[in-house]
């Protein structure tokens, strides 16, 4: 289970890139950070990169249905769901369950935001928070059925390996996935019939 190790490293990278786009006062320990005012940009390659300081207050490309505790509830069973099977997985090949470290990693990082950060920042209940958003990257212009795209949307490290870990899980899932059918008996009798 050492691919925990990397999901660990994912939530910490992404938590304090947010805390430090984000900003943060922790008095107690000395520690305070302005960070970005809401809304502004800052140029890393030209117009292609920019650190671009949102909050995304529902799931995937600021979708927001109005329902913030769902979207928390989910985060957390997903990832229950992704340690458990990390563990039926735990033999299969190491491209297979970095994919799924990968996806944990990122659906934490997006949950501490959910649960926490309303909380923590905003005085609203736990479940209330909004996800931090900041990487800001060009991309080419969709047109499609009146909706148009010019820029992706942004998004976070979190969001950047659920999306990794997703294709690698396409690549390595038929080699990877476990066999959690019911074996054979041994014996070469044939296997008892389902039950009804």
């Amino acid at each position: 289970m050492r691919v925990l190790l990397l999901s660990l490293a994912i939530v910490l990278c992404d938590q304090i890139t947010k805390l430090l786009v984000k900003g943060v006062e922790l008095p107690a320990l000395g520690i305070s950070w302005q960070g970005m005012p809401y809304g502004a940009s800052r140029q890393i390659l030209g117009d292609f990169f920019r650190l671009t300081y949102v909050e995304n207050p529902g799931m995937a490309f600021s979708i927001d249905l109005g329902a913030k505790p769902v979207f928390a509830m989910f985060s957390l069973l997903a990832s229950i769901a992704i340690i458990v099977y990390l563990y039926s997985a735990r033999r299969s090949p190491l491209g297979f369950r970095i994919a799924l470290a990968m996806i944990l990693g990122g659906a934490i990082g997006n949950f501490i935001d959910r649960m926490f950060y309303g909380a923590w920042f905003y005085g609203e209940p736990l479940f209330y928070g909004r996800v931090v958003d900041f990487f800001d990257m060009d991309f080419f212009d969709i047109n499609l059925f009146g909706y148009q795209l010019t820029r992706w949307p942004v998004f976070n490290i979190a969001d950047a390996c659920v999306t990794v870990g997703v294709v690698l899980l396409l690549l390595f899932h038929s080699s990877g996935a476990p066999d959690l059918r019911r074996e054979e008996p041994a014996s070469g009798a044939p296997p008892p019939p389902p039950a009804l």
